[in-house]
């Protein structure tokens, strides 16, 4: 007879968060910088992850601002607007926030007037719409099949 040897398991976790300092109303001045600062943080104890970054521009944003997407970051062949990374598991150092804009900041085009803006209400301004995702990335060999199985029937 030998002593009872226990096994549990549990699960794993990857908790990220989506935060933005700088506001979300802003004033263009044609040439001018807006400072822009969306981050994503994979928080302490979540597991290696492909960590993905949703751009979505609105109501012809393109004919408003420029930006850059910030190092570190590859577009996502074959889907707009999306940028992922590899994240090792943040098992025990602290959270870690990754910028999604270069220089935290989006450029309002020289070519913007207030002739533009004449007939836009709160519905209709230009806007540029940020959101995160994660998915573990053990497993999971590229970024193309993680977005797959982050949304397998239809990507958002």
């Amino acid at each position: 007879t030998s002593d009872t040897v226990t096994n549990t398991f549990t699960v794993g976790d990857i908790q990220i968060e989506l935060k933005e300092t700088t506001g979300n109303n802003y004033t263009m001045v044609p040439g001018n910088d807006i400072s822009k600062d969306p981050k994503v943080t994979v928080k302490k104890g979540s597991e290696a992850c492909w960590l993905f970054g949703k751009i979505e521009g609105k109501n012809n944003i393109e004919n408003f601002v420029t930006y850059e997407i910030a190092d570190g970051w590859t577009a996502l062949t074959g889907v707009t607007g999306v940028f992922y990374r590899k994240v090792d598991a943040a098992k025990t150092e602290d959270s870690t926030p990754f910028s999604i804009l270069k220089s935290d900041k989006v450029t309002a085009k020289t070519t913007v007037t207030k002739e533009m803006f004449k007939d836009l209400t709160e519905d209709t301004y230009p806007k540029l719409l940020f959101t995160a995702y994660a998915i573990q990335s053990d497993n999971i060999s590229d970024a193309t099949t993680a977005w797959n199985n982050l949304f397998p029937s239809t990507n958002p």
